[in-house]
């Protein structure tokens, strides 16, 4: 039987509560004697089962079945599939970028005489707004409605355009602000775990897959719904209908075992899986959870454990369908015919885990006890830098010595010579401030934000309800938030306030300053508002180390806020705990949290609450008719969403003046006709950056500083620095982003080692420059750019503007150890070429010091997937180091999206020359 008759056997009928569906049987593939179907990870029977479907001969190949059933586990295809995502999912901040492109992309196709009709979303999106609240206000009733006012006034712009798409587009859906974060939406109502479409009148049901504007779309893993972040640049190709090429990669699976013991959370779980993979090492690969202790894992921890996949590398983080993902759906107010599709599809294709199910065979294989997991935090800098609870306070005062170089109290002007001369903390008598007439004192490890934000665990109703919990018992014992802590509230749905609401915890968090500031991502993305003047102000003039404790899932430098240089992640009830202690000089495992109304110490123990007091009050809380009741109005919007002007046409109308929304220039830089490949000829090195540049480094986010080059250019055009709004809002507009990008202000540039931030050389003359401006000198001057790196390039969130920021400055090759998966494949997509080092070279080791001229050779010559180039470095002097480098273009397709200068120019082109344009 031959893979296309391999089709069309597959086809089968299904009777489920909906009626009959057809479904695509993958049994057949193992009757065939292509694959084993139970020895096969789960996730890779869901990439099988989408060739099978997808087959066509042209985007799916009948090969491509065969490659994928053929998956092994110790040697994986090394061969691109075509995966062909059931849909789309975005968030604004990366939702904007690709609807501009895509208006572009309809300005283009006008000027080259074709309908702009033709560029329009194949697979359905969704654009969840939910990255544009930020925590002006806090500590009131009234933070929720101000911030909400002041973000409709800040983003009226952007929303325009959001509301002319949603007319504009087929197939586009968005969820308005104020409503939550896209992944638990997701998670709570978009995904469907298996869906049924109408397909030449018939029903056709198949797995749930996605791909996402977001790094933190592996979340959907925890419901079984395979996907995982992109780049804009790679979503807007999926949108058209072209497949995501994946290299089939190997899968580590995690044996679960144990359950987790009374005051531990499911956060303190994840920062172990995190901490645990990390060191594993699993960049590129699939991750798949199994064994016997999945059975007590609840649905939103294992989201918990999904959501943070880009924290531990992986591609995704999957958790097979099961009994405990029924009643998760059950429970979210999903359909008894939607339940029963799930059910009756995934036990029919050999998708349904049970504990008797043979356990799959895996690349690797890791085993966690879960009983040995133990209350804990992460950072100063790192998600993956655990620390138990009891060790907290000892290793921040190591770094403060060793890292951050201090010892003594803050502002007394002495430096560390080693971290062991650090003293205590505790000891230390710390700047005075005063605050709303009270006088305190700041000192290093001073918690100034405790915040409960983000999608990994306001998702969790287990440790929401315990922050809740915890905050009653803290109430009751007489406590409070120390004055200088900021703390806010930002859930991740309505329905988390209902729930807390329902269990009548809401007004403990309130009188402890957690009240709801928004329901988005605030403090995780650094939209973490200002702080008190006189805490910000004690800050920078003393160089103190302050803190900030979040329930998020990064804590980059520079990323949280820009006065606080130590962030550690936590559980909510964690960060209500710090919020009482107020400082990371306290060993919450033995140390008093603070003091009762008679002065006697309470400790932590005292006030946590347990395991049973939290599943009682879960069980009585949460309920399906909250989700169905706020899910079943999610696209309505509030009053201020319902009376915006919507923009009509098919053409978006683009405004010269605007500061938010420009043309994107991609297209109008396309020449008429594609230029044969060349070489790259006396390039100079715009950065020479060192390990772990994190997409925060690159991609210009948080505030606009007034003197950047960003901040210049709309002081320029009027706009005043109390609007300048976040560069996350105003990508839209590749003027404001191409001038933050490289514009971190904790970035190292070895070609400027005496200062931190967007500084370079201008070359030969040595002069130093902003990067934004040695790049528009060095454009002037026809010299193309490469980026120098170490290891771990391009960690952090799948932002598309970390790699059309340096296209735009004129970075033509980066040239690093190792590469994170999404940020290679976006450079790519944007036309730049990543290279890597052979394995045990580097810059160092070369003898590279950034400041010679670069030659790359080979590129002419016929470029094929993953060969070698080699490079020439000429130092002034005339030395020649030469070196071979492996060209990071890893697909054919890959080559053809270089070749045309991105992904957008070659969908582009391929939708002309389709329609005769």
């Amino acid at each position: 039987m031959s893979n296309s008759d391999l089709h069309a056997a597959a086809r089968s009928v299904l009777q489920t509560a909906q009626g009959p569906v057809t479904y695509y049987d993958l049994h057949v593939v193992e009757r065939a004697g292509l694959a084993k179907l139970d020895r096969l990870p789960f996730s890779i029977r869901v990439l099988l089962e989408n060739m099978l479907r997808k087959v066509d001969g042209y985007l799916v190949r009948e090969e491509d079945v065969a490659t994928v059933a053929g998956w092994n586990p110790t040697n994986p295809p090394r061969r691109e599939v075509p995966f062909m995502p059931a849909r789309v999912l975005l968030q604004d901040l990366t939702g904007v970028p690709v609807v501009v492109d895509l208006a572009a992309m309809r300005s283009a196709m006008v000027r080259s005489g074709g309908d702009p009709k033709l560029i329009n979303p194949l697979v359905p999106a969704d654009l969840v707004i939910d990255h544009s609240v930020q925590v002006d206000f806090f500590g009131s009733e009234l933070a929720f409605q101000r911030n909400v006012t002041i973000e409709f006034e800040r983003n009226t712009e952007r929303y325009l355009l959001l509301r002319w798409a949603q007319q504009a587009f087929q197939n586009f859906r968005v969820v308005p602000p104020g409503t939550g974060i896209v992944h638990q939406v997701n998670l709570e109502y978009l995904a469907s775990v298996v869906m049924a479409q109408s397909q030449d009148g018939a029903a056709v049901a198949f797995p749930d897959t996605v791909v996402g504007t977001d790094s933190h779309t592996t979340m959907i893993n925890g419901l079984s719904v395979l996907g995982w972040g992109v780049g804009g640049i790679e979503a807007e190709a999926v949108l058209l209908g072209q497949p995501y090429y994946i290299l089939l990669p190997e899968v580590i699976g995690v044996r679960l075992t144990g359950t987790l013991r009374q005051g531990v959370t499911a956060t303190d779980l994840v920062l172990t899986v995190t901490e645990m993979l990390r060191r594993r090492g699993v960049v590129e690969k699939f991750v798949e959870f199994f064994g016997p202790g999945l059975g007590q894992l609840p649905l939103a921890d294992r989201a918990t454990i999904a959501n943070m996949a880009p924290e531990y590398g992986a591609t995704c983080g999957f958790f097979p369908i099961d009994e405990e993902t029924l009643r998760y759906l059950r429970g979210t107010g999903r359909t008894a015919a939607q339940v029963d599709l799930v059910e009756r599809y995934a036990r029919a294709q050999g998708i349904f885990r049970t504990d008797a199910t043979p356990d799959p065979q895996y690349s690797d294989v890791l085993e966690l006890d879960m009983s040995t997991v133990e209350s804990s935090l992460a950072g100063p800098t790192r998600p993956e830098g655990r620390v138990p609870l009891g060790e907290v306070k000892d290793k921040f005062q190591v770094a403060l010595g060793s890292f951050y170089k201090k010892t003594g109290p803050a502002g007394s002007g002495e430096q560390a010579a080693a971290a062991s001369t650090a003293t205590a903390v505790a000891e230390r008598p710390g700047v005075p401030v005063e605050l709303d007439g009270q006088n305190v004192r700041l000192d290093h490890g001073s918690v100034v934000i405790a915040a409960i934000t983000s999608c990994t665990n306001t998702s969790n109703p287990s440790v929401m309800i315990g922050a809740g919990l915890l905050a009653k018992k803290a109430i009751e014992r007489g406590l409070d938030t120390k004055p200088w802590v900021k703390s806010s509230m930002a859930p991740g749905s309505r329905v988390v306030a209902d729930y807390l609401a329902n269990c009548g915890t809401m007004p403990y968090l309130e009188a402890l300053g957690f009240h709801i500031v928004g329901y988005g991502c605030t403090t995780c993305i650094g939209n973490s508002g200002p702080l008190p003047e006189a805490v910000s102000q004690a800050i920078n003039e003393h160089d103190i180390v302050a803190a900030a404790v979040i329930s998020g899932n990064r804590n980059f430098e520079g990323r949280v806020h820009p006065d606080v240089k130590a962030n550690y992640l936590a559980s909510p009830m964690l960060v209500v705990a710090y919020a009482l202690a107020g400082s990371l000089s306290v060993d919450l495992a033995t140390d008093p949290v603070g003091h009762d109304r008679a002065g006697q110490p309470v400790y932590l123990s005292d006030i946590w609450p347990t395991q049973e007091e939290i599943r009682d009050a879960v069980a009585n809380a949460v309920k399906p008719e909250i989700f169905a009741s706020r899910y079943g109005e999610v696209f309505n919007g509030d009053e201020a969403w319902r009376n915006l002007p919507v923009p009509q046409g098919d053409l978006y109308q683009w405004d010269t003046s605007s500061t938010y929304v420009q043309e994107a220039p991609y297209f109008l830089m396309q020449p008429a006709e594609v230029p044969p490949l060349q070489d790259i000829r006396g390039a100079r090195v715009l950065a020479y950056l060192g390990d772990s540049i994190t997409t925060d480094h690159i991609s210009p986010a948080g505030a606009i500083p007034l003197r950047s080059p960003a901040g210049q250019f709309l002081i320029a055009r009027g706009v005043k620095q109390a609007e300048f709004n976040t560069y996350g809002a105003r990508r839209g507009n590749h003027e404001v982003m191409v001038r933050g990008t490289f514009g971190n202000i904790r970035l190292k540039n070895q070609l400027t080692p005496n200062v931190e931030g967007d500084w370079t050389q201008h070359l030969p003359d040595g002069e130093r420059l902003r990067i934004f401006d040695a790049s528009m000198q060095y454009q002037a001057e026809g010299t193309p750019l490469v980026v120098i790196a170490g290891r771990e390039y391009g960690n952090g969130s799948s932002r598309d503007w970390a790699a059309k920021g340096p296209m735009l400055l004129g970075v033509k090759a980066v040239i690093v150890e190792s590469f994170e998966r999404i940020h290679r494949s976006n450079l790519v997509g944007m036309g730049v070429l990543p290279l890597q080092f052979k394995p045990g070279q580097s810059a160092a080791s070369l003898g590279l010091t950034g400041l010679e001229t670069y030659d790359i050779a080979g590129i002419a010559d016929g470029l094929q997937p993953g060969q070698d180039l080699t490079v020439t470095a000429r130092k002034d002097s005339g030395e020649e180091i030469t070196f071979p480098v492996t060209c990071r273009i890893d697909t054919p397709v890959e080559v053809d999206y270089y070749r045309q200068g991105g992904v957008l120019q070659a969908v582009l082109q391929k939708i002309k020359e389709a329609n005769r344009v």
